[in-house]
């Protein structure tokens, strides 16, 4: 892919949609550390230098995508709570609140990978700017999630509901990070087995902790 300079506003938004479609594709095929910037320009058909001119950095067009990841599994996990039945007990909503969350996840690889990178690496060599754009558009979304949350479990009340999504959100990253270790770490539990009991799997981790974290904060009789 080739460009010519972008003069209009048009031609910039557009030059800004390719660079980001570009990253997007790329984190298909790799995970967040491989991805490069060199790579991303050579990719898109650009110098390096042309692609600064639409973003401050390589984080910084990864924390575009993972705005756009986070909204789009907002609207998923939104669909699918609204879609269990108020009827149930406390207990069985907060089963299916877990059982969404994790799944709907699971279905996201790449935006695990994001979350899993975003205090450490992609909220790093970005400026003011971009810091505002990228918090003030997640303030909207957690905002959204909120409401998901509070409407299938109100015995959370709003403080409950923000408190398990900002608690989550940490712990998702932290076992996807490592429940997707290096290749050196994978091939030492191939080569020990008597390591897997250290081993962490995504989704059962994360079920376990998300329950013993809603269950200490619902209300009991």
């Amino acid at each position: 892919m080739s460009f010519q300079r972008a003069r209009s506003a048009e031609q910039r938004a557009e030059r800004r949609r390719a660079i980001l479609a570009t990253a997007a594709a790329m984190l298909t095929e790799m995970p967040v550390a491989d991805l490069s910037l060199n790579e991303l320009s050579r990719r898109v058909g650009l110098a390096k230098s042309n692609v600064l001119n639409y973003f401050d950095s390589r984080e910084a067009v990864l924390l575009e995508l993972s705005s756009s990841e986070l909204d789009a599994w907002v609207d998923d996990l939104s669909a699918a709570l609204s879609k269990v039945p108020s009827t149930l007990s406390c207990d069985e909503r907060a089963q299916q609140l877990v059982s969404t969350v994790v799944g709907t996840l699971t279905e996201r690889p790449v935006l695990c990978d994001l979350i899993s990178t975003q205090a450490a690496v992609l909220e790093r060599n970005i400026s003011t700017e971009t810091a505002l754009a990228f918090k003030r558009a997640a303030a909207a979304t957690y905002e959204r999630m909120i409401a998901a949350i509070a409407a299938i479990l109100p015995e959370l009340g709003t403080d409950g509901a923000s408190q398990f999504i900002a608690t989550g959100s940490v712990l998702a990253g932290a076992i996807w990070s490592h429940s997707h270790p290096a290749p050196s770490i994978l091939a030492a539990y191939e080569a020990d087995p008597s390591l897997e009991a250290i081993r962490l799997a995504f989704e059962p981790s994360l079920s376990a902790a998300l329950r013993t974290m809603l269950y200490g904060a619902l209300p009991r009789n």
